[in-house]
């Protein structure tokens, strides 16, 4: 009996190890689908393709390492309550994580950007964009792929020309960020 006692207090322990609480990306994009105010929009990699027609041959290779693309947002104007800094520090502590590389970061009139990746930096993985700022809010854009290559495909989204609206938010404006960056 106490063997058995002593095992089960072992099993025990190690479930309760085993059961990380540590929050991931994933777990954030999926729990913002259900929060108030949240813009959340996934896109798979079938939609870009319609922007093909416009494409080379080595832009329609490297739109092919792209396999989704997340992105979620809590506009300014939908935070309340201080969700702006809860949401802002939950994906600060997310991206913390070693596993998270960062390539660059830059300011503009008040707004952050940070990017980061996973994976090898010939053969990344994912790609993360997080940013923010009190005026706009806070968001964070996934691209999920495989063996891309970050600087190509900046190159063909703006070689693309893409004119993306969601929910009234223009995402081009994101575009003259990263144009006046240069």
């Amino acid at each position: 009996m106490k063997k058995l006692y002593i095992l089960s207090l072992i099993c025990l322990t190690v479930f309760m190890v085993s059961c990380d609480k540590k929050e991931s990306l994933q777990g954030y994009l999926v729990e913002s689908q259900e929060k108030s105010g949240f813009v959340t929009v996934d896109i798979p990699a079938s939609v870009v393709e319609l922007a093909e027609e416009n494409l080379s041959a080595e832009d329609k290779a490297i739109y092919k390492s792209v396999k989704k693309v997340n992105i979620t947002g809590l506009p300014a104007k939908n935070a309340d309550g201080g969700a702006y800094e809860i949401e802002k520090e939950k994906l600060k502590k997310i991206l913390s994580d070693p596993s998270y590389k960062k390539l660059m970061s830059f300011k503009k009139d008040g707004n952050n950007i940070k990017v980061y990746y996973t994976g090898e930096s010939e053969a990344i993985d994912e790609i993360i964009a997080f940013g923010y700022g009190k005026e706009l809010g806070i968001g964070v854009a996934r691209i999920l792929g495989e063996k891309m290559n970050p600087a190509k495909i900046i190159s063909v989204f703006k070689n693309a020309n893409l004119n993306l609206d969601v929910d009234g938010v223009n995402l081009n404006q994101i575009k003259t960020i990263l144009n006046d960056k240069k």
